[in-house]
């Protein structure tokens, strides 16, 4: 390909020729292939050359893309910024930035803080259109202002119904409907006024802002007391001690998209501390209990945590299904340590970390020589705690169970030691 710039991707708006400049309508006036969705192709039906449709996305239509900007100016269409969760950084990706031209229009998200009269230089950003809702709330523990990018399946009613259910009531929500066009409309809401309305158009951008002068973004390191968890549980003894849970999560290397296995579960205090720390990533509860596993997800709802799923049942039975994680922590193994250990130790990315809890030297013993049977050598921790309690009017220590802690980390296949 030569060192021209072969394609061009022209942003485009709701009001379509309207908004172009004239250094837009030039490359696309001069151009002999047309690219874009039908209803910007629609816009244009002066244009006598050659027109692709994407109706199945671009991806599919690249490799044409390519063998006819060889010899022939080629334009693509794409909605507002093409660099804005649009086409362009595949186009570019596929073609490199050096044959590409980027004309960018004003983005959907510009134009929505815009009309709703909102400063967003402090505002984050996240696309809903064609992924999942999961580990939407996850994300929004952090965040006091944000634009969602929605589609018909997560529309902003359903956006807001899913925040209402997990107690996210304290927010202003805009829909900011058909943006630039001749109808458009920006109407303000409650969340709760939100939930149940209907007649909102496809083509729309949500904007949130908290609605709590009270609210101030958590801490970076999670450090839940137990009691934050056992006022819903009934077994107070199933729960990692924060100490423990502190010092365990660091010991994982949590990243902010790994993938985590929680493995005896119990009332789910690490999996949702491992959640705050991995919002983009997914957490995977193993919880053999049936009333355990209820427990834990009585715990997601509270703490607004949905990038957790409770999967019940004896590890490692029901670990084969799961996808393969970048950290595993075993809080519990119900007499099935060296099997864990084993199935943990395959299915860990490299690099990824393993730490396992014991609190009797038998299961010490057994997560040790498996460990060494895999001829790795882990880290070892033996972790003591006492806490204050008062006596009369002074305070004492009370001790709590000494727990070991074994890490690893998963090398290599070239770092496995012969």
């Amino acid at each position: 390909m030569s060192r021209r710039k072969a394609v061009s991707v022209v942003g485009i708006g709701d009001d379509g020729c309207l908004g172009l400049t004239s250094r837009a309508m030039g490359v696309i006036t001069n151009a002999q292939v047309l690219v874009g969705g039908e209803r910007h192709l629609e816009f244009f039906p002066q244009f006598h050359g050659r027109r692709i449709s994407l109706k199945n996305g671009i991806a599919s239509a690249l490799d044409e893309i390519v063998h006819l900007a060889e010899e022939q100016n080629v334009c693509i269409l794409a909605s507002g910024d093409p660099l804005f969760f649009g086409v362009g950084g595949l186009v570019i990706q596929k073609i490199g930035a050096e044959h590409v031209e980027i004309i960018p229009q004003l983005s959907s998200v510009q134009l929505a803080f815009a009309r709703a009269g909102l400063k967003w230089d402090d505002a984050a950003f996240i696309s809903l259109h064609g992924r999942p809702l999961t580990g939407f709330l996850a994300k929004l523990k952090r965040l006091s202002k944000l634009a969602v990018l929605t589609d018909d399946t997560n529309s902003p009613t359903k956006i807001a119904a899913h925040m209402t259910e997990s107690g996210e009531t304290r927010w202003q929500a805009w829909v900011c409907e058909s943006l630039g066009a001749a109808d458009e409309r920006v109407r303000a809401f409650s969340l709760q006024e939100l939930t149940v309305t209907e007649d909102i158009r496809p083509l729309n951008v949500l904007l949130l802002r908290r609605d709590d002068p009270g609210w101030r973004r958590p801490p970076t390191i999670p450090f839940l007391h137990e009691e934050a968890f056992a006022k819903r549980m009934p077994k107070k003894g199933l729960i990692t001690k924060r100490e423990v849970r502190l010092l365990s999560l660091a010991m994982l290397h949590i990243k902010p998209d790994s993938v985590v296995w929680d493995i005896g579960a119990g009332s789910g205090s690490v999996s949702i501390e491992a959640a705050w720390l991995a919002p983009e990533g997914r957490i995977y509860a193993i919880e053999v209990d049936p009333e355990g596993a209820e427990i834990c997800r009585d715990n997601m709802r509270i703490h607004a945590v949905d990038n957790v799923r409770v999967v019940e049942g004896k590890a490692p039975v029901v670990l084969s299904d799961l996808e393969s994680p970048h950290a595993i922590f075993v809080g519990g193994s119900k007499g099935s340590m060296e099997a864990i250990i084993d199935v943990a130790l395959e299915r860990l990315h490299p690099g990824g970390r393993l730490v396992v809890n014991t609190i009797t030297l038998e299961n010490a013993g057994e997560a040790y020589q498996s460990i060494r049977r895999h001829r790795l050598v882990p880290e070892v921790t033996l972790l003591q705690v006492s806490r204050s309690e008062p006596l009369a009017h002074y305070l004492r220590y009370e001790a709590l169970n000494p727990i070991q802690i074994f890490a690893v980390t998963k090398p290599e296949a070239a770092e496995v030691p012969a």
